[in-house]
């Protein structure tokens, strides 16, 4: 079976009932593109929850956790910024911490991710940013107002 993304109206009841974002992958360094959508994401109210184990201290003001099993708080968003490739282990990880969405990034995708996800119960969403489609789906905040 061919995977397919949840449809826009999916995707805004996915943004609209989430509040904590792991982001995996997310850089201290703020030309990056991981940073800056988490950033943006940040200021429209998410709390962002930086995994990055090379990291050495905070980012975007937030304690940062070298894995998704380190994080002492309910997770519904897992945000990858890490190459397709390691995607699985990332979606072992979601499932194992009882996320509520796995969210690959734009230009990333991994059926194997995907079915290890889907096969955890989560929602899976692959090839497409987040701080796009929260920008589109909900452009006056998470209220709709």
């Amino acid at each position: 079976m061919t995977f397919s993304n949840p449809t826009r109206e999916r995707l805004k009841e996915i943004l609209q009932a989430s509040q904590n974002i792991a982001v995996v992958g997310l850089s201290d360094k703020q030309d990056r593109v991981s940073y800056m959508v988490s950033e943006a994401m940040q200021a429209k109210g998410y709390t962002i929850i930086p995994v990055n184990p090379a990291a050495k201290g905070p980012i975007l003001g937030q304690t940062t956790y070298a894995a998704l099993k380190d994080i002492p708080v309910p997770v519904d968003i897992v945000n990858v910024f890490r190459r397709s490739e390691h995607t699985p282990e990332v979606a072992e990880e979601a499932v194992a911490i009882g996320a509520k969405t796995l969210w690959l990034q734009l230009g990333i995708a991994s059926d194997e991710a995907a079915a290890i996800a889907e096969a955890g119960g989560l929602e899976v969403v692959m090839d497409r940013c987040i701080k796009v489609e929260d920008s589109i789906l909900l452009p006056h905040g998470k209220s709709g107002q």
